[in-house]
């Protein structure tokens, strides 16, 4: 077991939601690693990627689908 799939479930367990409603596919942990590497390069700023990864999560949480926000960052980053 990983540190985050560690972290995950003691979250679940303390919080009451579900682990299920809080595990990442691989496509997902992949496109936020990349979306992170995107916010830190495209700023020169590291305390980007956490901080954008937090608002992905709360428009995610709104409906919003995650592929279609990246596309927003990277169209309005300079992603690759």
């Amino acid at each position: 077991m990983t540190w985050l799939d560690q972290i995950t479930t003691s979250l679940a367990e303390g919080t009451g939601v579900a682990v299920d409603a809080l595990e990442l596919s691989p496509e997902t942990r992949r496109a936020l690693l990349d979306v992170a590497r995107v916010a830190s390069h495209s700023s020169g700023e590291r305390i980007y990627a956490p901080l954008l990864c937090y608002v992905l999560g709360m428009l995610s949480s709104s409906g919003v689908p995650l592929s279609q926000a990246i596309s927003i960052v990277e169209e309005h980053a300079g992603g690759d």
